[in-house]
C-alpha cells in the first residue's frame, strides 16, 4: 500500500512510523527545573547527530491537545543541563512508568522511587545502575513544527560520559551486558536477544 502524509490524519501516519522504524532506542532524560524540581522522561525518537563534537538529537513531539510543553523541554530552556541514561531491561518497567503525566511540581525520581546518584558535570541526578549516561548541555532547540504532534530538535552536547564497570571488555561495551531495551509499536518494547556481523566490505 502507499500512503500520502498530506492525506492522512497525523495519528495515522504517526502509527506508520513508529510501526516502520524499529527497534528506536530510548533516551531516559533526568533534568532538573529552575525551581530545583527533578524530572524524568522517556524519549524514543533519539539518535547521535554529531561525533566530533559529540551530539546527540532528541525529538520532542508536541502533545495533541495542545497543553503546556513538557517539562523537559521547558526545563532545558530554563537551565540548559540534561542527562540521557540509556534504558536497560532491568529498567524498562519503572521506565515505562515514567511516561504518566505527573504535574511539573511533582518530581518522577520521588514519586516512584527510581534511585538516582549525582552526576559528575552537570546539576540533574542521573538514574542510578543504568549501562550508561551521558551529561548533557543544550546546544540549541529546532522547531520543525509548533502546533500539535509538530517537533522539537533538541540538540545536546555531551560533556561527560559514564558507563558501568561490569558492561566493558577491553575498553568496549559488550551489547549482551548493555541489554538495552528499544521501543516499537503502540505498547511494545524489544531487548536484544539475537545479534549477528557482517565485516564492513572494502573494495579493491
Amino acid at each position: 500500500m502507499n500512503f500520502d502524509p498530506k492525506n492522512l490524519p497525523p495519528m495515522e501516519y504517526y502509527q506508520l512510523m513508529i510501526g516502520a522504524i524499529i527497534p528506536r532506542p530510548i533516551a531516559w532524560i533526568s533534568t532538573l527545573s529552575s525551581d530545583g524540581i527533578t524530572n524524568l522522561a522517556p524519549y524514543s525518537f533519539f539518535t547521535v547527530a554529531s561525533v566530533v563534537p559529540p551530539v546527540l538529537a532528541v525529538t520532542h513531539v508536541n502533545p495533541r491537545d495542545q497543553r503546556k510543553e513538557k517539562d523537559t523541554l521547558r526545563n532545558l530552556r530554563e537551565t540548559g543541563e540534561c542527562v540521557v541514561n540509556i534504558v536497560d531491561q532491568a529498567h524498562a518497567e519503572i521506565m515505562n512508568a515514567t511516561c504518566a503525566n505527573y504535574p511539573a511540581e511533582v518530581s518522577e525520581f520521588d514519586a516512584l522511587g527510581v534511585g538516582q546518584v549525582p552526576s559528575h558535570r552537570v546539576r540533574p541526578p542521573s538514574v542510578a545502575g543504568v549501562p550508561a549516561r551521558f551529561e548533557c548541555t543544550l546546544r540549541d532547540i529546532l522547531s520543525i513544527g509548533g502546533g500539535p504532534q509538530g517537533g522539537h530538535l533538541m540538540l545536546l552536547d555531551v560533556i561527560h560520559i559514564d558507563i558501568r564497570d561490569d558492561t566493558l571488555e577491553n575498553g568496549l561495551l559488550l551489547p549482551e551486558r548493555v541489554n538495552a531495551v528499544g521501543k516499537l509499536g503502540a505498547d511494545d518494547y524489544s531487548t536484544i536477544h539475537e545479534r549477528f556481523a557482517y565485516a564492513r566490505p572494502v573494495i579493491k
